[in-house]
């Protein structure tokens, strides 16, 4: 399979995945789980282990094959699961995927990254990590700590340099929990308050 090929079939798969999203959040809607908190909490509680896991497996697989808008499945674990919950199985499921783009990335180098985003964006990003290491380094953990970077494709990155193991793993697990916060709170409560002006 083409470069080209792979990144067709990603963009295809994003879209659907928008629209199914769409749409289950106009059934959620249709149920009166935002708007009934009672029954948001029965909802949520009738998804004890398979749930979660299901949950967590997608959040891993959007990481390494990204056809759901991050920011988007982040928010619907909120829903799904509470603030609590949901934050927790989206940073275990973020985290693991983050890994495991890591990994790939280090492993294949760029002809794994080449079916995820275009040779343009790759160039990129890549002459961030031109300079020195370090300086590499600082700004990849702002960029993970800030929820406006492309994390997924910064991580990509993170791979074809010189970074450890140690300090990749230190910057994921200490500052993603920011992103990931922020873009639950956003996205969650600017959904309802855009929901609330539609009724």
């Amino acid at each position: 399979m083409t470069n080209r090929t792979s990144r067709v079939l990603i963009n295809v798969g994003s879209a659907l995945s928008l629209i199914g999203i769409i749409a289950l959040t106009i059934y959620w809607y249709h149920l009166g789980l935002f708007q009934n908190r009672e029954l948001l909490n029965d909802y949520i509680h009738q998804r004890h282990i398979v749930g979660p896991l299901l949950f967590i497996l997608i959040q891993i697989v959007q990481v390494v094959i990204p056809i759901i808008p991050g920011g988007v499945s982040t928010a619907v674990g909120v829903v799904l699961f509470g603030p609590l919950y949901g934050f927790i199985y989206n940073y275990v499921g973020i985290v693991i995927g983050s890994f495991i783009n890591f990994f790939l990335s280090r492993r294949y180098g760029q002809k794994f990254i080449l079916h995820i985003i275009p040779k343009k964006t790759l160039d990129r990003y890549l002459s961030r990590a031109h300079g020195s290491q370090k300086t590499f380094d600082w700004f990849f953990a702002l960029a993970i700590f800030l929820p406006v970077a492309p994390d997924d494709v910064l991580v990509m990155i993170a791979g074809l340099t010189k970074m450890t193991w140690a300090k990749f793993s230190t910057i994921i697990i200490l500052l993603k929990p920011f992103t990931i916060a922020a873009y639950s709170f956003v996205l969650l409560y600017g959904g309802h308050w855009i929901l609330q002006l539609l009724q």
